[in-house]
């Protein structure tokens, strides 16, 4: 009887240890407090897997307003024109390696003719926008704040790229699609460095 009662306490500070051990192994980083007199502020529909990467066009907003469906068009609104806007600055730079690795005559018309054809797109394809995040809230002051994150696949854009560049018969005499698809890809994979 005496054997048995030290075997099972044996075996539950064998338990117990493991348990500890096993807790310790498992250390989870502390929260990070805010300087002294600041507060930490957590914003909806923000953070790493709201960032645009090499599949996808990503922004986020904030709308705030009296009106409940007045505070959803303006976050849309600006989230739209942000990502128009990354969309730009992108293309420009796809267009300009794309033509100082391409041999062309006349190349300064080709690119003013590749941007005002990618300004086109742009615009055709922000309404096609996808809604990834949409979060709403009533603040102290009664007023509706709405939290939005939009994508906008880069395979769809290129594909309209493509398709308008390829209609245009000046253009399409010296484009090179899987050349240009080329430069495009690496512009995106340098979203995963920034």
């Amino acid at each position: 009887m005496k054997k048995i009662t030290i075997l099972r306490k044996s075996v539950l500070v064998a338990l117990v240890t493991l348990g500890v051990a096993s807790c310790k192994s498992k250390k989870v980083d502390a929260p990070v407090d805010a300087p002294k007199g600041e507060v930490k502020v957590e914003v909806l529909c923000s953070g790493p897997k709201y960032f645009t990467d090499k599949d996808f066009f990503r922004a986020n907003s904030v709308g705030e307003s009296p009106d409940q469906a007045n505070s959803k068009r303006m976050a849309l609104s600006n989230a739209r024109l942000e990502l128009a806007g990354q969309i730009e600055v992108t293309l420009k730079a796809v267009i300009d390696n794309y033509f100082n690795d391409v041999n062309s005559a006349g190349k300064q018309e080709y690119i003013a003719k590749y941007e005002g054809l990618s300004r086109e797109v742009i615009n055709q394809s922000i309404s096609g926008t996808k809604t990834i995040c949409e979060e709403l809230t009533k603040t102290a002051t009664g007023k509706y704040k709405t939290y939005i994150a939009i994508e906008l696949n880069n395979a769809a854009l290129l594909s309209t790229l493509n398709n308008r560049i390829s209609a245009d018969d000046r253009l399409k005499v010296d484009y090179n699609y899987e050349k240009f698809k080329e430069t495009f890809n690496k512009e995106m994979e340098e979203f995963k460095n920034r």
